[in-house]
């Protein structure tokens, strides 16, 4: 849950400010992410309505702390796979490797939504987690490999990159049953800013699939290892 609320307060604004100096409507993307339908993609819309912005002292400082609140995700995200998979943390050592962790995460789902817009329409989305999965899987495993400064052997972490992807796609399932609905009832209690919400729910969960599919992966492993030896002895 904690990791999940770092994302929230740290990419979600992160994303806004680009996506703002870009001219790009950021709603769109979470959106299409969530499988929101139409009457939950226009709560969406309402909340994040807002002009390109300009740069000035207080556009520069929003880019400053939001950051180093991304820096401190990606040390969370390390930190993570360091202890599923019992290595020691490198500490400020890898300032300049979590940085270009965040600059290949924005290509990745920069590049993910490119992908999933032609098949977002077709077979009424259902193609879409096919891709989540395809693009997942090795950014994943990369990652994994990458802040972990390649302690740990690619064939090691292949069983939890390919189940963090799996559970990626799957999230992207559940999300079309649950999200449109949950967000336009809570825009009813709530206001628009309900909708929020909804949006945090998403980023525990993205959470969730992160570390789940890190544990079970290794578990996987393991287990797969201690069945190898015993038909050894």
């Amino acid at each position: 849950m904690l990791f999940g609320a770092g994302l929230l307060v740290s990419v979600l604004p992160f994303v806004i400010l680009l996506s703002a100096f870009a001219s790009q409507r950021v709603d769109d993307d979470i959106s299409l992410r969530m499988g929101l339908d139409r009457r939950a993609a226009g709560i969406v819309d309402h909340l994040f309505t807002s002009a390109p912005a300009s740069l000035n002292v207080a556009t520069v400082t929003s880019l400053v702390f939001v950051t180093a609140g991304l820096l401190a995700v990606a040390s969370s995200l390390q930190q993570i796979y360091e202890k599923v998979f019992h290595q020691a943390h490198r500490g400020l050592r890898d300032l300049f490797r979590l940085l270009a962790w965040i600059v290949v995460l924005c290509l990745a789902v920069a590049f993910d939504s490119v992908a999933e817009r032609p098949v977002s329409s077709a077979a009424g989305g259902w193609l879409a987690p096919l891709v989540t999965v395809a693009i997942m899987t090795p950014f994943v495993w990369w990652t994994m490999h990458f802040l972990l400064a390649g302690r740990v052997p690619w064939r090691r972490l292949l069983p939890s990159a390919i189940i963090t992807g799996v559970f990626f796609g799957g999230l992207g399932v559940f999300s079309k049953f649950y999200f449109s609905e949950t967000i336009v009832s809570d825009s009813k209690t709530y206001g628009t800013v309900g909708a929020i919400f909804g949006i945090l729910t998403w980023f525990i969960a993205i959470g969730a699939v992160i570390i789940l599919g890190a544990v079970a992966g290794v578990v996987w492993e393991d287990r797969r290892n201690c069945s190898i030896r015993s038909r050894e002895q």
